[in-house]
């Protein structure tokens, strides 16, 4: 069943075109999850799909009486309501019915009000929904009910209206960023909820582990047109990358007839019959093909970076608390080169304070923190960049230097600079007021990088950026050599980036964890006990932690690498079992066999290297 069609629409701001002759449909049941980079108009669309924004040309059509609702990034509610007030102020029946009937609870004596109300509960059976009206503010953190809209932060309110708009069971359900402002443990509960409610979505969303595992299709705007891929996340990447080849191919092959064509042009055909015309028209089509280019630029830095000393970064027993709310206690750590550390934890666990008490903007109320002379902080915070009036971005790039020093004596221009970072000449020029958000933040992301940092601490950094963007980030700071402290909900950038975790489980307990997110998740879910006790962050101390899982006779680094060996043997394994069913098919032709023949030799090398450490670190395990 159709719920909306999207008829031919297009978008343009003055000379900047971001899309044109746009048409898709959105069904029930459809989970779709929405993709472009930053400022090709993402919010644009969704905005005129869900009707806030008028398209240039074309329209929407809505199927009759559907009920539809729309999670912006700056949700609009009456400051002057409660929460509670808030929620029960939505048109949906049921909730109608639960409010009258807490409010007929208040008031025992009036014996037939309360039966009434009663009665209005079993007929439209809202008992459960009344659970499952409780489970979703609990899960959301929404305790205080009587607290104001205008008292709440901008990610509480950005979860009421969440929690509203899941409460008013909507047939069609927009969504801009729903991840954003949600602790990992809501956003898992959202996934899962979605994922077995009934609900027809559109989301943008820049968390793939939320796409993979909600969406059953994903739609993508690039260059102004729209591809569609049935399936999930990684659906989507492995046939992108199938799209993009083909395209090359058709660009070549159209290069090959341009070149044929244009031959013919410059010859001058002096008879102009309908034929000739007709090529003629043909040629220029041909050529538009022929030139066609992918905008694929990543940004490739080699900043010249100052060493890190034997000194890097020292945490002597800190406490930190506001009032009664214990954020640390008596927390210990000493950091060494090269190190990889993700903050997770609820939100008001203490981790954006803990950054800041590193950087020196806020001071511990014990303790102390020692940082080496050599260390230079890169400092990403979530306030963003701070916009002056009538700034270019070209000029936010020149006030650091109109030339940045690379490696070996090199050095490249600020407009090199930021090209590398997705801003071609014509954007460098823009105002910074007119940048999207997502634009916004990787041009502070580039502000914080080019002062050369040698100890980066990113907080939230994956907020409003692009998946294209993410992907460069990512792979920047893979190569990155100094320290990296990163506080993220974004489990997929978690898991590719950072090999250590600290867990801010509250009451200024931190948990010291080897391993990445999903790691840690795993090592939650397989029934050991989390022996966790206040600071206990140093290695000696996290040894301990591990006795129970630790194989007898391998040191704390040794069990690190056993564990590591074993998962990267499995994935190896699958690769190899993926590659071989490849040959198998007969399928492959030319240069593919070549190509699939040297990755299979590869990953059997790999198994092999792994296997003999394996064998060497099972020897040294007492029996």
């Amino acid at each position: 069943m159709n719920y909306v069609s999207v008829e031919n629409i297009a978008k343009a701001f003055g000379e900047r075109v971001l899309f044109n002759d746009i048409s898709f449909g959105i069904n029930e049941g459809q989970k779709v999850g929405f993709v472009a980079k930053n400022g090709t108009g993402k919010t644009s669309l969704l905005n005129i799909i869900a009707g806030d924004e008028e398209p240039d040309s074309g329209q929407v059509v809505y199927r009759k009486n559907l009920k539809v609702s729309f999670l912006s990034q700056e949700p609009n509610l009456d400051p002057n309501l409660t929460i509670e007030q808030t929620i029960f102020a939505s048109d949906n029946e049921t909730l109608q019915i639960i409010n009258a009937y807490e409010k007929a609870l208040q008031n025992p004596d009036d014996a037939e009000n309360y039966q009434k109300a009663f009665e209005q509960m079993d007929a439209f059976n809202a008992w459960d929904f009344e659970t499952q009206y409780k489970q979703i503010l609990f899960k959301l953190k929404l305790d205080d009910l009587d607290k104001k809209v205008g008292d709440l932060s901008g990610g509480q309110k950005k979860r009421l209206a969440l929690a509203n708009i899941l409460l008013s069971k909507p047939d069609l359900l927009y969504l801009d960023e729903p991840t954003n402002h949600l602790d990992l443990e809501m956003i898992e509960w959202l996934e899962e909820y979605f994922a077995k409610e009934n609900f027809t979505l559109f989301m943008v969303t820049h968390d793939r582990y939320f796409l993979e595992n909600v969406c059953n299709e994903i739609v993508e705007l690039e260059n102004g047109k729209l591809y569609s891929y049935k399936g999930n996340y990684a659906y989507y990447l492995n046939n992108k990358e199938a799209r993009i080849a083909n395209e090359q191919i058709a660009t070549d092959k159209a290069k090959q007839l341009y070149k044929k064509e244009l031959d013919w042009m410059r010859r001058q055909p002096k008879a102009r019959t309908t034929k000739s015309k007709s090529r003629i028209d043909d040629f220029f089509e041909i050529k538009e093909r022929a030139h066609k280019r992918r905008n694929d630029h990543e940004v490739q830095l080699e900043i010249n970076m100052e060493r890190l000393g034997s000194k890097i970064l020292e945490i002597h027993k800190v406490s930190k608390s506001f009032e009664d709310l214990v954020l640390l206690d008596q927390f210990e750590y000493v950091f060494k080169k090269g190190e990889r550390i993700g903050i997770i934890g609820k939100n008001g666990t203490g981790k954006s304070t803990f950054l800041n008490m590193i950087t020196g903007g806020i001071a511990p109320d014990q303790g102390k923190i020692v940082i080496g002379d050599t260390v230079k902080f890169g400092y990403y915070t979530q306030r963003g960049i701070v916009i002056k009036e009538g700034q270019k971005v070209i000029d936010v790039i020149r006030e650091f230097g109109d030339y940045i020093p690379l490696k070996k004596g090199r050095q490249i221009s600020a407009q090199q600079l930021l090209e590398r970072f997705l801003f071609d000449r014509k954007k460098q020029y823009d105002f910074v007021e007119k940048l999207s958000g997502g634009e916004r933040k990787r041009l502070y992301l580039c502000t914080v990088l080019i002062q050369n940092p040698n100890f980066l601490i990113l907080d939230e950094p994956t907020n409003d950026l692009d998946i294209v963007t993410l992907n460069v980030l990512e792979n920047f700071l893979l190569d990155f050599p100094g320290c990296l402290l990163v506080v993220s909900h974004d489990r997929y950038f978690m898991d590719k980036i950072v090999d250590h975790l600290f867990v801010f489980q509250g009451n200024g307990i931190i948990q010291d964890f080897p391993g990445n997110y999903t790691d840690y998740r795993i090592y939650e879910s397989s029934g050991t006990p989390s022996e966790v006790s206040k600071s206990e962050n140093t290695e000696s101390k996290t040894k301990k932690t591990w006795k129970k899982d630790n194989k007898p006779g391998l040191s704390y680094n040794e069990q690190k690498e056993f564990n590591k060996i074993e998962r990267d043997l499995k994935k190896l394994e699958i690769e190899k079992k993926d590659i071989e069913s490849l040959f198998a098919k007969g399928t492959l032709e030319g240069d593919k066999i070549n190509e699939e023949s040297q990755k299979l030799q590869q990953i059997i090398d790999k198994i092999e290297e792994n296997e003999m450490r394996w064998f060497e670190l099972s020897e040294k395990i007492e029996e």
